[in-house]
This record gives structure tokens, sequence and C-alpha cells, in this order.
């Protein structure tokens, strides 16, 4: 056998889904074999794999055992002469595995290539290239002197950003995304090493395949699409002290005992200097959009107030000194808080979730105005102006910030339509049309485009060779590739004719219900996906939270009369104190034990669930799949209280899991366990 792919999996169901579709296309060429590493994964990835793909090797952990470890799993079962060690969230194409195959056939003293890399955007990925992190290289890459200088061949060796990224080049490391590696090569040179869990192992072994005598190599020839990111965040303060670590390992590895001992200081320094930043730059970020909020809703307070008091009360001052110093700045927080919770203060926000926000929160000060005593009832006229400035204030503050930072405080003015098009076959592009429409992306279809130049454009306005007339002409912001009738070569050809021009891409793989895609080379990619749509919004679980501590204060302010309509009075409190304090929900997932329902967005464990709408219906596990998706795309708070008065009995009833559900039974009557 020639070639044997292992592929390592933790999470990522869909982006594994569309990288398998691609890798079955580019094996129709090679004599080879597939195999999956699944680490544990709670998104039904291998009930995925067992279903599309029965032809692929699965090996299913019960633990995440790390990538070296997985990889190693599957390398001593493979029969292939040589070894692809591949990402998830990768997409190679049709020709991909023959050429480097035939490469590696032509050089025999070349152990391990890799090939070109491109992001969700169809920009090159630097890492696609580079040199072995040595003391020196590393700090230039640390202190961001090869950011600075990426060219220099001085600076920019870490990504040897000097060489030309479409030239073949003889390179030191290789991307553990992609690495074509030669068997025998492997062998002489060892497996992946364990002590590494994530990151670093791909340095280690392609400097021991050097090591061995053989030749690591770059290879443009052919290239991939690499979504960076999916199983990390590579921004977070986790990711970087594990990056680092692991470079300490391989420096004890490699380097001399006087070597590592400099290295691992620098390196721990670099660790608590990069931490340090992120925190202070995520505190900073956090804080600086509602404390402009607040000081300039106050200032406006404290310019107007007089102005005020001198033309409704002539010349002596009619409001005490508590007022700007207690009453004020109560308003301000009650205003950032209601902001905050319809996500006014997220990276990226419409001006009408800031002005609802806002309104919302006026609506809470007129009520508390309301309730309050005559002689604290100051002036409803400057709740309703000051409403006016703070709402005038924080569209301002976010269109300044987004102005100097538009990557960290974007703001929509107008719910922008997304012009798309759909690159496929026709009844794909209808399906996709068709599930893009049951998501929450407000898109408009521009028209579908034929991915074959033939005579048969009745229903297409126009064809893939026409594709930069097309875009230009119906201003598209989005391209949306059906995989079932687009090659992988030609989705990656199309996204480089639109490099930094704002487009943005996705890739919907055949029959699934997902398309997907990424916005940034830094950033993950992004699902349009039919499974979780609704409730996985970050303001519907906000909402879901505060139902729930609402519910749960009112339950049990009149506890004393309500336990006499439960069937358990001890286990109604037992429930509020769990909901109170974030254990579980009110309402949650009907539990069951089949991989449906890990796919799903994750919620609280639920003291009701949606069956409770359903009394005397038989659990079938078809039907229960069906009510947890419907519950979960469609949330609405309403919903939920409908739950509640529906279940009001069974309220003192112990959160439900797989071991109390009886199947075909009344989920009513299992009350006690």
């Amino acid at each position: 056998m020639d070639l044997s792919v292992i592929i390592v999996n933790y999470n990522v169901k869909f982006f594994l889904e569309q990288c398998l579709h691609a890798v079955y296309r580019a094996m129709q060429k090679v004599n080879g074999e597939i195999f999956v590493v699944d680490n544990n994964s709670a998104d039904g990835s291998v009930g995925m794999i067992h279903e599309r793909f029965p032809k692929v090797s699965v090996i299913g952990n019960t633990t995440n055992t790390g990538f070296a470890r997985a990889n190693n799993q599957a390398i001593q079962q493979a029969s292939g002469r040589f070894i692809l060690l591949l990402n998830p969230d990768t997409v190679i194409q049709e020709d991909t595995l023959s050429k480097c195959l035939d490469f590696m056939e032509g050089h025999p003293d070349v152990g391990c290539m890799g090939v070109k890399m491109i992001d969700g955007k169809g920009r090159y990925l630097p890492e696609s290239k580079r040199a072995l992190p040595t003391p020196r290289i590393a700090f230039y890459k640390v202190f961001g002197l090869a950011a600075l200088f990426p060219r220099s061949k001085e600076f920019g060796k870490y990504h040897l950003g000097y060489l030309d990224k479409d030239d073949i080049h003889e390179i030191d490391v290789i991307s553990g995304a992609f690495m074509f590696i030669r068997k025998a090569a492997l062998e002489k040179a060892g497996m992946l090493d364990e002590d590494f869990f994530m990151y670093g192992e791909d340095i280690d072994l392609s400097y021991r395949i050097k090591l061995a005598g053989y030749r690591n190599i770059y290879f443009p020839l052919t290239t991939i699409i690499h979504y960076k990111g999916e199983s990390t965040r590579k921004s977070s303060i986790n990711y970087v002290i594990v990056f680092y670590k692991a470079m300490i390992i391989f420096a004890r590895k490699h380097f001399s005992k006087k070597t590592y001992r400099f290295y691992s200081f620098f390196i721990h320094l670099a660790i608590y200097f990069r931490a340090g930043l992120s925190i202070i730059s995520r505190f900073l970020l956090g804080i600086i959009n509602p404390s402009l909020d607040a000081v300039i809703i106050f200032a406006g307070y404290y310019l107007f107030l007089p102005v005020w008091e001198k033309h409704h009360f002539g010349p002596a001052q009619s409001y005490p000194p508590e007022y700007l110093g207690l009453v004020v700045p109560a308003y301000i927080l009650i205003w950032l808080l209601s902001v905050y919770l319809s996500t006014g203060y997220e990276r990226k926000v419409r001006m009408t979730e800031l002005v609802r926000g806002v309104l919302i929160g006026s609506l809470m000060i007129l009520i508390g105005y309301a309730l309050l005593p005559e002689s604290l009832r100051f002036s409803r006229a400057l709740i309703v102006i000051g409403t006016g400035w703070a709402i005038f204030t924080t569209i301002s503050v976010r269109y300044l910030l987004s102005s100097i930072w538009k990557d960290k405080f974007a703001i929509e003015f107008f719910k922008k339509i997304k012009r798309i098009i759909i690159i496929g076959a026709l009844q794909e592009s209808k399906r996709v049309n068709t599930l893009i429409g049951q998501t929450q992306v407000n898109s408009e279809l521009a028209g579908f485009v034929n991915p074959e130049n033939n005579s048969n454009q009745e229903d297409f306005i126009g064809h893939i060779d026409q594709i930069e007339d097309i875009v230009r002409i119906n201003q598209v912001d989005e391209l949306v590739f059906c995989a079932a009738s687009t090659s992988s070569r030609q989705i990656i050809k199309t996204m480089l004719l639109f490099t930094d021009s704002g487009i943005e891409f996705k890739i919907a793989p055949p029959e699934s219900l997902s398309v997907i895609g990424s916005n940034s080379s830094s950033a993950s990619g992004e699902l349009y996906t039919l499974h979780f749509n609704t409730l996985s919004r970050l303001l519907n679980r906000r909402k879901k939270r505060l139902f729930d501590i609402a519910v749960s204060l009112i339950l049990l302010a009149f506890s004393p009369v309500l336990a006499f309509f439960t069937s358990s009075p001890a286990g109604l409190f037992r429930n509020l104190m769990r909901v109170l304090f974030g254990f579980s929900s009110w309402v949650g997932y009907y539990q069951t034990t089949g991989e449906r329902q890990s796919s799903l967005p994750k919620i609280k464990q639920g003291i009701l669930t949606p069956y409770d709408l359903k009394k005397g219906v038989a659990l079938e596990d078809k039907t229960v799949e069906q009510v947890n998706l419907a519950y979960a795309k469609d949330y609405r708070i309403f919903h939920d209280l409908q739950i509640l008065i529906s279940g009001f009995t069974h309220l003192g009833r112990k959160p439900d899991t797989p071991s109390n559900i009886v199947p075909g039974s009344d989920p009513a009557t299992y009350d006690q366990v």
C-alpha cells in the first residue's frame, strides 16, 4: 500500500466531515487507507464517520490522549509506505496526494514534506515553512522582531519569509497540519514524542528526520486550506503556555545543558511576558467601552444639570448633592448593565442592540422611580433627557472605538444583508440555499454559478470562468461553494483570485447540514449550521440565565405556599438553590444516550424538559431528537415559560438524567428516583 492518511479529531465534527470528503476525492488516484483517531469527542464525530465514511478506520479513545499519542496509535496500524498526518480543519485538492507521492518517489532523500497552506480567506499561512526555533530565532519571534521584519534574512528566519512562497525549498520544520512522511524515515527517526501533548511535536519530529539523514521539503505546487485554531484558541493564554512549554521540552531533548538552561529561563520569561500582556490587554479592552460610556454620560449630567436647574427653578439650587453623587451613578450602572445584557459590549454589535439596551435600562429606572417615596423622586424629565444622551453617547463611543480598533469594536449601524453567490450544480445549490435560509444569516441570493463552462446556463447567472466579473457586477459579499459539484482545486483557485478583497468564503460538504468558512487568518472557522442555531447565541443564553434567576427568586418568595402544590417540597428548595447558583436550569434537553445529544449547544441540565409539553407521548429516540433540536433551534423565553407552567407540579424532581428515563413512559411519572 502506498499511503496511510491519519487524522486526529477532537470535537470538530463538521470540519472533519469536510476534510474527509476532500480526502476521499484525493484518494481515488492513490492506493491507500484512512485512519481517524478520535480523542473522546463529545460532538457526535464517531457516529458521523460510521454513517458517512464507512471505509475509514476509526480508533476511538476514551480520553483525550493528545496529538502525538493519537497519531502513534494509527501509525502502528498503518501499512502504507508513506504516512500523511493531516489536521481535520483542512481541505486538500484532488491532486494533492498524488503530487506529493510522485515527488517523494522521485526524491528518495526526502524524509518529510509540507505544502503551501492558505487560510479561510485565501491568505497565505507563513507557518507553511519554518526554521528550527533556536534561542536566537525564538527571541526574534517572541519579542515581535520577526513580525516587524518578516522578509529579513536575520529577523525573519522563524517563518523563512525571505524564501519565495511559490518555489520549492529545503526547510527545517514541517507543519503538523500536513506532514507527508516517508515510512522508512519515520522508522529510522522514531515516532512522535508523546511527551508533547499538543504543539512542538512537529518541530521535534522534523528535526529528528533531518538528524536521520533525510531532507525536509516545502512543496508549493499544491495548495490546501487550513482553518486555523479549531481545537484550541491560539490567542488564549492557555495556548501561549502550552506552546512555549513544548519549546522547553524540545530544548531539553536537543540542546546542550547550558543552552537548555538559558532557553528554559528565556521561555519562562516569554510565557510571563506574553501572558501578562494578554491579561492586561483583555482587561483594558474589556473596560474601555463601558468606562468611556460611564464617564461621558456622567459628564453630560454634570454639565446639563445646572442649566436645567436655572431654567426651571431660577438661581436657587434645586437638587441635593446626592443626586449627582448617588442617583446619576445608579442610573448609569443600570444603563451599562442593560447594554451589557443586550450584547452591546461584544466585539461586533449593532446600533439597535445599543439603543435597546439603553431603553430597557430606562424602563427599569422608571419602574424603580415609580416605586420610590415622593421625597426621593427627583425628575422624570432628567431620566428621559439622560436616556437620549446615553443613546447618543453609547453609539458615538462605539463608533470612535471602531474607527481606532475595527477588529475589536466593530459596529453595524444597519443590519447588513450579505449578497451571496452559490457555486455548484443546480439541485445542490438549491439545497444549500435552503439550508442558509433556515439559519440566522441575513443574506440575499445574487444567483447560482455553474462550476462548469458549458452550454447549460439557463438557471445560472454565469459560469465559474466568469466569477471575477460576476462578483464585481453583483457586488457580492460571500461565495459559497458546493463541494459535491465543485472540486477542491477549483475552490482554492477561486479563493486565491479574491485574496484580501474582503470577500468571504464558505464550503458546503455534500448532504451535510453545515456550511463552513473562516473570516480571518487567526480566527477559528465559523459555521452556518441548522443543528445549533438560536440557542447557541450569546444573547439567548443570557436571556435563559436571567429567566432562570427571575423564576427562582419568584418561586423562593412564594415557596411556603407553592410547597403544597409540588410533589416534593424539599426537592423544590433543592432545585431553587441549584438553579440560582448555576448548577441546573429550569428547562433543559430531554437526556438521551445517543450521539445526537452531544451535537446540540451545551446548556445546563434541566429540571424540566420540552417533553413536559408532550405528556402521554411515547419516548421514541427519533422523536426525542426532533423535540430537542426544535427547542435548541427556535429558543424562546415564552417556550420555557410554557414548559414551566405545564410541568409546575414536578419542579421538585431531580434534574433529568438518562438513569431516570423509562422508554415509552410519560415524563410526568418519574418525579422521584
